[in-house]
Protein backbone atom coordinates (compact mmCIF):
# COMPACT_ATOMS: atom_id res chain seq x y z
CA UNK A 1 0.00 0.00 0.00
CA UNK A 2 1.34 3.40 -1.02
CA UNK A 3 0.31 6.51 0.90
CA UNK A 4 0.84 10.26 0.67
CA UNK A 5 -0.27 12.45 3.58
CA UNK A 6 -1.48 16.03 3.09
CA UNK A 7 -2.04 17.89 6.35
CA UNK A 8 -4.75 20.55 6.45
CA UNK A 9 -2.22 23.33 7.00
CA UNK A 10 -0.10 22.23 4.01
CA UNK A 11 -2.84 23.20 1.57
CA UNK A 12 -2.57 26.27 -0.60
CA UNK A 13 -4.43 29.28 0.78
CA UNK A 14 -5.96 32.30 -0.92
CA UNK A 15 -7.93 34.91 1.03
CA UNK A 16 -9.74 37.34 -1.27
CA UNK A 17 -11.92 38.80 1.46
CA UNK A 18 -15.17 37.48 -0.01
CA UNK A 19 -13.53 34.09 -0.72
CA UNK A 20 -11.36 32.07 1.66
CA UNK A 21 -10.04 29.13 -0.34
CA UNK A 22 -7.91 26.13 0.58
CA UNK A 23 -6.37 24.11 -2.27
CA UNK A 24 -5.36 20.46 -1.85
CA UNK A 25 -3.68 20.60 -5.28
CA UNK A 26 -2.00 23.35 -7.28
CA UNK A 27 -4.62 25.89 -8.32
CA UNK A 28 -4.68 29.49 -9.55
CA UNK A 29 -1.69 31.35 -8.06
CA UNK A 30 -0.69 28.50 -5.72
CA UNK A 31 1.72 26.04 -7.31
CA UNK A 32 3.41 23.08 -5.69
CA UNK A 33 5.14 20.70 -8.13
CA UNK A 34 4.52 17.80 -5.73
CA UNK A 35 0.81 18.60 -5.47
CA UNK A 36 -0.50 18.67 -9.06
CA UNK A 37 -2.97 15.80 -8.90
CA UNK A 38 -3.72 12.40 -7.36
CA UNK A 39 -4.38 10.04 -10.27
CA UNK A 40 -7.34 11.48 -12.17
CA UNK A 41 -8.23 13.84 -9.29
CA UNK A 42 -7.05 17.29 -10.34
CA UNK A 43 -8.71 19.75 -7.93
CA UNK A 44 -10.10 19.61 -4.40
CA UNK A 45 -10.89 23.13 -3.24
CA UNK A 46 -12.39 23.86 0.17
CA UNK A 47 -14.04 27.27 -0.30
CA UNK A 48 -15.80 29.61 2.10
CA UNK A 49 -17.82 32.24 0.22
CA UNK A 50 -19.22 35.32 1.96
CA UNK A 51 -22.94 36.12 1.78
CA UNK A 52 -24.06 37.53 -1.56
CA UNK A 53 -20.70 36.91 -3.21
CA UNK A 54 -19.47 34.40 -5.75
CA UNK A 55 -17.82 33.52 -9.04
CA UNK A 56 -18.92 35.40 -12.17
CA UNK A 57 -19.54 33.70 -15.50
CA UNK A 58 -16.46 31.74 -16.58
CA UNK A 59 -15.67 28.84 -18.96
CA UNK A 60 -14.74 25.19 -18.49
CA UNK A 61 -14.14 22.34 -20.92
CA UNK A 62 -13.16 18.67 -20.80
CA UNK A 63 -13.42 18.31 -17.04
CA UNK A 64 -15.83 16.54 -14.67
CA UNK A 65 -16.80 19.06 -11.98
CA UNK A 66 -18.44 18.04 -8.70
CA UNK A 67 -19.77 20.50 -6.12
CA UNK A 68 -20.64 19.43 -2.58
CA UNK A 69 -21.93 22.19 -0.27
CA UNK A 70 -21.03 21.46 3.36
CA UNK A 71 -22.90 24.44 4.81
CA UNK A 72 -25.17 26.99 3.17
CA UNK A 73 -26.25 26.93 -0.47
CA UNK A 74 -24.96 27.90 -3.89
CA UNK A 75 -26.85 29.43 -6.83
CA UNK A 76 -25.71 27.96 -10.15
CA UNK A 77 -26.46 29.29 -13.65
CA UNK A 78 -24.96 27.99 -16.88
CA UNK A 79 -24.99 28.17 -20.66
CA UNK A 80 -27.01 24.93 -20.82
CA UNK A 81 -29.96 26.84 -19.37
CA UNK A 82 -29.80 25.50 -15.83
CA UNK A 83 -30.52 27.86 -12.94
CA UNK A 84 -30.45 25.84 -9.74
CA UNK A 85 -29.75 26.14 -6.02
CA UNK A 86 -27.60 23.39 -4.50
CA UNK A 87 -27.86 23.06 -0.71
CA UNK A 88 -25.96 21.19 1.96
CA UNK A 89 -27.11 17.58 1.65
CA UNK A 90 -27.08 17.78 -2.15
CA UNK A 91 -24.41 17.06 -4.75
CA UNK A 92 -24.05 18.57 -8.21
CA UNK A 93 -22.10 17.20 -11.19
CA UNK A 94 -21.30 18.93 -14.45
CA UNK A 95 -19.53 17.42 -17.46
CA UNK A 96 -17.95 20.42 -19.15
CA UNK A 97 -17.11 18.45 -22.30
CA UNK A 98 -17.07 20.60 -25.43
CA UNK A 99 -17.38 23.72 -23.30
CA UNK A 100 -19.74 25.53 -20.95
CA UNK A 101 -19.99 28.83 -19.13
CA UNK A 102 -21.35 29.04 -15.61
CA UNK A 103 -21.57 31.30 -12.59
CA UNK A 104 -21.87 30.39 -8.93
CA UNK A 105 -22.68 32.60 -5.96
CA UNK A 106 -23.94 32.50 -2.40
CA UNK A 107 -27.61 33.55 -2.53
CA UNK A 108 -27.79 34.25 1.22
CA UNK A 109 -26.98 37.86 2.16
CA UNK A 110 -25.57 36.96 5.58
CA UNK A 111 -24.82 33.21 5.77
CA UNK A 112 -21.44 31.86 4.69
CA UNK A 113 -21.26 29.10 2.10
CA UNK A 114 -18.71 26.32 2.60
CA UNK A 115 -18.26 23.90 -0.28
CA UNK A 116 -15.93 21.38 -1.83
CA UNK A 117 -15.35 21.84 -5.55
CA UNK A 118 -13.73 18.81 -7.16
CA UNK A 119 -12.36 18.41 -10.68
CA UNK A 120 -11.71 14.98 -12.16
CA UNK A 121 -10.12 14.35 -15.55
CA UNK A 122 -12.66 12.64 -17.85
CA UNK A 123 -12.12 9.37 -19.70
CA UNK A 124 -13.72 10.90 -22.80
CA UNK A 125 -13.09 14.33 -24.29
CA UNK A 126 -15.42 16.59 -26.25
CA UNK A 127 -18.57 15.02 -24.83
CA UNK A 128 -21.87 16.87 -24.85
CA UNK A 129 -22.04 18.99 -21.68
CA UNK A 130 -24.27 17.56 -18.98
CA UNK A 131 -25.71 18.69 -15.63
CA UNK A 132 -27.24 16.73 -12.73
CA UNK A 133 -27.89 17.21 -9.02
CA UNK A 134 -29.61 15.23 -6.29
CA UNK A 135 -30.17 15.00 -2.57
CA UNK A 136 -28.48 12.37 -0.43
CA UNK A 137 -28.84 11.15 3.13
CA UNK A 138 -25.89 9.86 5.08
CA UNK A 139 -26.46 6.73 7.13
CA UNK A 140 -24.45 6.36 10.31
CA UNK A 141 -21.69 3.72 10.11
CA UNK A 142 -21.79 3.35 6.31
CA UNK A 143 -20.45 5.05 3.21
CA UNK A 144 -23.04 6.54 0.86
CA UNK A 145 -22.12 6.82 -2.82
CA UNK A 146 -22.66 10.39 -4.05
CA UNK A 147 -21.10 10.10 -7.51
CA UNK A 148 -20.14 7.17 -9.72
CA UNK A 149 -19.44 6.25 -13.36
CA UNK A 150 -22.26 5.99 -15.88
CA UNK A 151 -22.71 2.24 -15.33
CA UNK A 152 -23.25 2.81 -11.57
CA UNK A 153 -26.89 3.77 -12.04
CA UNK A 154 -26.34 6.89 -9.91
CA UNK A 155 -28.09 9.96 -11.32
CA UNK A 156 -25.04 12.09 -10.54
CA UNK A 157 -22.67 10.09 -12.77
CA UNK A 158 -19.55 11.33 -14.50
CA UNK A 159 -17.40 10.36 -17.48
CA UNK A 160 -14.79 8.51 -15.42
CA UNK A 161 -14.44 5.27 -13.47
CA UNK A 162 -14.51 7.29 -10.26
CA UNK A 163 -16.60 7.14 -7.11
CA UNK A 164 -17.23 9.75 -4.42
CA UNK A 165 -18.57 8.42 -1.12
CA UNK A 166 -19.25 10.04 2.23
CA UNK A 167 -20.05 8.63 5.64
CA UNK A 168 -20.45 9.43 9.35
CA UNK A 169 -18.87 7.07 11.87
CA UNK A 170 -18.92 6.90 15.67
CA UNK A 171 -15.93 7.01 18.00
CA UNK A 172 -14.06 3.70 18.45
CA UNK A 173 -15.56 2.12 15.31
CA UNK A 174 -13.32 0.23 12.90
CA UNK A 175 -14.45 0.43 9.29
CA UNK A 176 -13.18 -0.57 5.87
CA UNK A 177 -13.48 1.04 2.47
CA UNK A 178 -13.27 -1.53 -0.34
CA UNK A 179 -12.26 -0.06 -3.69
CA UNK A 180 -14.68 -0.48 -6.57
CA UNK A 181 -11.77 -1.06 -8.97
CA UNK A 182 -8.49 -2.66 -7.82
CA UNK A 183 -6.55 -0.37 -10.19
CA UNK A 184 -7.95 2.76 -8.55
CA UNK A 185 -6.61 4.75 -5.65
CA UNK A 186 -8.52 6.65 -2.96
CA UNK A 187 -8.03 10.19 -1.73
CA UNK A 188 -9.56 10.44 1.74
CA UNK A 189 -10.50 13.87 3.11
CA UNK A 190 -11.47 14.00 6.77
CA UNK A 191 -14.22 16.60 7.03
CA UNK A 192 -14.70 16.33 10.80
CA UNK A 193 -13.32 14.28 13.68
CA UNK A 194 -10.16 12.20 13.99
CA UNK A 195 -9.21 8.89 12.37
CA UNK A 196 -6.22 6.58 11.99
CA UNK A 197 -5.16 4.77 8.82
CA UNK A 198 -2.15 2.55 9.33
CA UNK A 199 0.26 4.59 11.44
CA UNK A 200 -1.14 7.93 10.25
CA UNK A 201 -3.46 10.01 12.43
CA UNK A 202 -5.74 12.43 10.56
CA UNK A 203 -7.39 15.47 12.12
CA UNK A 204 -10.02 17.78 10.62
CA UNK A 205 -9.36 18.57 6.92
CA UNK A 206 -6.24 16.39 6.78
CA UNK A 207 -6.16 14.10 3.74
CA UNK A 208 -4.34 10.98 2.62
CA UNK A 209 -3.94 9.45 -0.83
CA UNK A 210 -3.78 5.65 -0.90
CA UNK A 211 -3.02 3.32 -3.81
CA UNK A 212 -1.89 -0.24 -4.48
CA UNK A 213 -4.44 -1.82 -2.16
CA UNK A 214 -7.90 -3.37 -2.38
CA UNK A 215 -9.15 -2.32 1.05
CA UNK A 216 -8.52 0.60 3.40
CA UNK A 217 -9.03 -0.01 7.12
CA UNK A 218 -9.93 3.04 9.17
CA UNK A 219 -9.99 3.39 12.96
CA UNK A 220 -12.33 6.13 14.19
CA UNK A 221 -10.65 8.05 17.02
CA UNK A 222 -13.33 10.75 17.31
CA UNK A 223 -16.75 10.85 15.63
CA UNK A 224 -15.89 11.45 12.00
CA UNK A 225 -17.33 12.61 8.70
CA UNK A 226 -15.25 11.23 5.82
CA UNK A 227 -15.17 11.90 2.07
CA UNK A 228 -13.55 9.25 -0.15
CA UNK A 229 -12.66 10.15 -3.75
CA UNK A 230 -11.80 6.94 -5.62
CA UNK A 231 -10.15 7.53 -8.99
CA UNK A 232 -8.06 5.73 -11.62
CA UNK A 233 -4.38 6.33 -11.00
CA UNK A 234 -3.46 6.70 -14.70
Amino acid sequence: MKTVFHSANSRGHADHGWLNAKHSFSFASWYNPERIHFGMLRVLNDDIVAGGMGFGKHPHDNMEIITIPLAGSIQHEDSMGFSEVIRAGEVQVMSAGTGIYHSEYNPSPNEELNLFQIWIFPNQKQVTPRYAQRKYELQNAAFTALVGPEHSGIATWIHQDAWLSMGIFDTDATISYVLQNPNNGAYIMLIEGAIQIGEQILQQKDAIGISDTLQIDISIQQKAKILVIEVPMN
